[in-house]
C-alpha cells in the first residue's frame, strides 16, 4: 500500500506552508489534500498536453494519489466557522455549510473522476486528455460555488 503512504507524506510536506499560517487545523488539512491533488494534477496535466513526458508508471501514481485524497473523510475538515467571512486564509464560501449534501456529492464528483483517471493513466498518453476533462469540470463545478475568488 504505497499510495496511501505516499499521500500522507506529500500532505506532511506540502502541508508545511499552511503551518506557518496561524490557522485551525482542519483548515491546515483541507488545504494539504488540496495542494495534494494541484501537485498531481499537474503532473498529470503535463503529460496530457504533452509537455512532460508520458512515463506510465508516475501517470498512474498521480491518479492513484487523487483517488486515495478523494476518499478522505471529510467531515473534520470543515467544521463550522472555518469559512472566508470567518477567518482569514482561506477561500471556502460560506454556502458550503448551508449546503452540505451538493458540497459532498461535488466531492464525490470528485472521486468518480479521479477513479475513472485512475482505471485509465497507465493506459497511454491519450487516454489522460479526456480525464483531465472530466477532472476540470468535477473542480470547476465545485470551485464555481464554493469557492471565493482570490
Amino acid at each position: 500500500m504505497k499510495t496511501p503512504f505516499a499521500a500522507l507524506a506529500l500532505l506532511a510536506v506540502l502541508g508545511t506552508p499552511a503551518l506557518a499560517q496561524d490557522l485551525p487545523q482542519p483548515v491546515k488539512a483541507r488545504q494539504g489534500q488540496f495542494n495534494i491533488m494541484a501537485l498531481n494534477l499537474g503532473v498529470l496535466g503535463g503529460m496530457a498536453r504533452g509537455t512532460v513526458e508520458y512515463d506510465a508508471e508516475a501517470a498512474q501514481a498521480a491518479a492513484d494519489s487523487l483517488v486515495a485524497v478523494s476518499s478522505l473523510s471529510q467531515g473534520a475538515m470543515w467544521p463550522d466557522g472555518t469559512d472566508d467571512g470567518s477567518i482569514a486564509g482561506t477561500r471556502a464560501k460560506a454556502d458550503i455549510w448551508g449546503n452540505m449534501d451538493d458540497f459532498a456529492s461535488k466531492w464525490a464528483d470528485f472521486g468518480e473522476a479521479a477513479t475513472a483517471m485512475a482505471a485509465a493513466a497507465g493506459t497511454g498518453r491519450d487516454a489522460l486528455g479526456p480525464n483531465m476533462g472530466a477532472l476540470g469540470n468535477a473542480c470547476k463545478a465545485c470551485h464555481d460555488t464554493y469557492r471565493a475568488p482570490e
